[in-house]
């Protein structure tokens, strides 16, 4: 099946936004947080990276663990207190992103 062209833009925005974020996981702000906060993060923005992969080839999986990076993402920074603005803001892009895979799941290849 053929991408769509809107999930074709939502994945550039994705991996661009993983390149801006990786970078984040040596940032001091999220050192000061623990000792294992660092690998805790990356780890989400590894997946999140995966997920955006998954979505790219049109795979069930990818908008699966998309809704679960989101979520976990969403956890993460509550339970350490990291409520700001760009947290709220990028939230909604997310779950705007989220909204729209969720919308073209049944499009998506359910094997591997």
């Amino acid at each position: 099946m053929k991408r769509p062209k809107i999930l074709t833009v939502i994945c550039v925005l994705g991996f661009l936004s993983i390149v801006v974020s990786f970078p984040q996981v040596f940032s001091p702000s999220v050192k000061k947080l623990g000792m294992f906060m660092p690998a805790v993060f990356g780890l989400l923005v590894a997946f999140s990276f995966m997920a955006y992969v998954g979505v790219w080839f049109m795979k069930r999986w990818g908008a699966e663990l998309f809704a679960i990076t989101f979520f976990a993402k969403l956890i993460f920074f509550i339970a350490n207190n990291q409520m700001g603005m760009s947290l709220w803001f990028s939230a909604i892009f997310h779950l705007f992103f989220l909204v729209v895979f969720l919308r073209h799941y049944n499009g998506m290849d359910k094997n591997l």
